[in-house]
């Protein structure tokens, strides 16, 4: 073997493990969470960069563990699936005895640094969110029910509380806010997703709501939780968490979610459903980002 081919095949083999923690799921879910840790401090001043960057890399470690194991248990319908047939797992490329040890060396070193480098309360959080993520949901839900991403939700939601718990040592109502928006959004994004890859998830056999209960009842739900989510972005301007900044911005956001949220329901197509989940994706990070230049910048 050439060294050229040997450092391709190497290079090959880093690249499988790094999509094994789902990259780009996860830097959402560390936006979130970075979010949280800045919005843990006053107004105007910044958390110690050594702690946020800690608690960002410990986040980041377990987060990717779980996706990881995720990447693991559905190897078998992920190979069933044209959106996750390339996956390693599912191609065999990486064996269940690599992964659960990949899975295990991140997850470890998530939790040491979370639990000497941040505090306890965060590293034990975390953990219970990986256990929320990688087992309740991926090994006990998913496979049973079509309210499965609702139910096993609030695994996925919890990254502002961690982040925030990270800085400040406790998750006040303010923190548990931003968990509830993020539950309330994720029906929606996912729901938007399954519908388009209604047949994908009818060949894995896993029980998604399009498949189980049609198309129509699932816009339908689509458009509820728009609902419920636009109504519920309101409450940290409603408790003085924010101030204008980010209410117009959020009345801004929810103007165009409820109305992909009516298309998906009303005026559904594959393309449709398709600039729905891409949105879903913009509306959260802007959201995000609009509580924080409020923070900053209040009036």
């Amino acid at each position: 073997m050439t060294t050229q081919t040997a450092t391709q095949k190497s290079s090959n083999r880093i690249a499988q493990y790094w999509s094994l923690t789902k990259p780009r799921v996860t830097q959402l879910a560390v936006f979130c969470a970075v979010i949280g840790m800045l919005l843990a401090t006053d107004p105007g001043s910044m958390p110690d960069w050594r702690l946020m960057l800690a608690a960002t890399v410990g986040i980041w470690l377990l987060a990717g563990a779980a996706f990881a194991v995720n990447c693991l248990v559905e190897a078998e319908i992920d190979a069933r699936m044209a959106r996750t047939a390339r996956r390693a797992t599912a191609m065999g490329e990486l064996t269940k005895t690599q992964t659960i040890i990949f899975s295990s060396i991140i997850g470890g070193a998530g939790m040491w640094i979370l639990y000497t480098q941040v505090n306890p309360l965060t590293m034990w959080m975390t953990f219970t969110t990986f256990v929320g993520y990688a087992i309740i949901y991926t090994m006990i839900l998913k496979p049973a029910t079509p309210q499965n991403i609702v139910i096993g939700g609030l695994a996925g939601a919890m990254p502002p509380a961690l982040g925030w718990a990270a800085i400040a040592g406790d998750m006040p109502m303010q923190a548990w806010l931003l968990v509830l928006i993020i539950f309330l959004w994720t029906p929606p994004h996912f729901w938007a997703l399954a519908m388009y890859r209604r047949d994908d998830y009818a060949r894995s056999g896993l029980p998604m709501l399009p498949v189980t209960h049609g198309m129509n009842f699932t816009g339908f739900h689509v458009w509820l939780y728009s609902i419920a989510l636009a109504a519920t972005t309101v409450l940290p301007f409603a408790v003085r968490m924010s101030g204008v900044i980010y209410l117009a911005s959020a009345v801004a956001l929810n103007a165009v979610f409820l109305w992909h949220g009516w298309q998906v329901y009303k005026h559904y197509s594959d393309q449709v459903a398709r600039k729905a989940f891409t949105w879903s994706i913009i509306y959260l990070s802007l959201l995000f980002a609009a509580l924080l230049v409020d923070h900053y910048f209040r009036f």
